[in-house]
């Protein structure tokens, strides 16, 4: 990533100023969010000493079940919908993955994608999954690719939903992560996260805001909130743009569906069509009036697509 322009140093600047004149927002213990989300014990499962909140769901006898990732700053909830849908013929598994979510921050405190692959394997083993289909958003589809690179018998078939991993521009680099990147305004956000924030974040990954609802706001918010995932977020910020190994995409040869909203201004469409082009047994579906999240912003539409897919 390049580094950030002066206007976009000056910009973030006078946020500090607006952030400095926040009081400071505290954090949430995971136990208070597990009550108001009615989360119980058993939803959660101990992967290498981490408690990894998930959710495993249909069929128990299909024995190749979904698995779903969600991108940086979201959570297992991003695939409500696709879930109440699928499981009635899927098994669906979804997990909040380390530093975000109800999972929350990881003692290593590094999120760089080997860990997250890593990690990654270590939690379907542990499943006792030996075969899935896997299906990530934006950090959740870089994984999904990197992990079928890796473990290309594991995976029988994957789903990229505006996935990255090709060459980040910075221009397609939201101001909030450009923020992160710098250690100053990295303090100021580790204390000071209004809730207004997470609104223009969601209105920029959305192409219709009107979807950007209260309840969504406030589901972001609290998980933002987990205690230590302000932390992890601005250590993920880290890794952002880091380089992997996209020249490697041409020899992955697993089936591939790739979902990329029309208005995905983060990971533009272009990079959907890039992976369409290297990817050598691939199909791209592309949803005109959604964003970077269409499983999260256009449920049904996206479905469509995904069903025709698993048949």
């Amino acid at each position: 990533m390049k580094i950030p322009s002066r206007k976009a140093a000056l910009t973030g600047v006078l946020l500090l100023a607006a952030l400095a004149g926040c009081r400071k927002i505290e954090d949430l213990p995971v136990e208070v969010l597990n009550e108001k989300y009615n989360v119980a014990t058993s939803d959660y499962i101990q992967v290498e000493n981490l408690g990894v909140h998930y959710r495993d769901e249909g069929p128990r006898q299909d024995s190749v079940p979904l698995v779903l990732l969600h991108g940086t700053g979201s959570s297992l909830y991003t695939w409500d919908d696709w879930t109440a849908a699928l499981k009635k013929n899927h098994r669906v598994i979804r997990l909040d993955l380390p530093g975000f979510g109800l999972t929350g921050p990881h003692p290593d405190g590094k999120y760089t994608l080997d860990f997250y692959v890593n990690f990654l394997h270590q939690f379907v083993t542990q499943m006792k999954i030996k075969r899935c289909i896997l299906a990530g958003n934006s950090l959740g589809g870089e994984i999904t690719w990197q992990y079928a690179l890796r473990y290309p018998r594991e995976v029988h078939k994957m789903i990229l939903i505006g996935a990255a991993g090709y060459p980040v521009k910075s221009k397609n680099v939201p101001l909030p992560y450009i923020i992160l990147r710098m250690p100053v305004l990295r303090e100021a956000a580790k204390k000071n996260t209004p809730k207004e924030v997470i609104r223009r974040s969601l209105n920029y990954l959305y192409a219709d805001t009107t979807r950007v609802t209260d309840s969504l706001v406030t589901l972001y918010y609290d998980l933002t909130r987990r205690e230590g995932n302000r932390e992890a977020l601005t250590d993920r910020m880290e890794s952002i743009g880091e380089e992997g190994p996209w020249q490697q995409i041409p020899t992955i040869q697993t089936p591939t569906l790739l979902l990329w909203g029309q208005q995905d201004q983060l990971i533009p469409v272009l990079n959907g069509r890039r992976f369409d082009k290297d990817l050598p047994n691939s199909q791209l579906v592309v949803i005109p009036d959604a964003g970077h999240m269409p499983m999260e912003e256009v449920p049904e539409a996206s479905l469509i697509a995904v069903k025709g897919f698993l048949k």
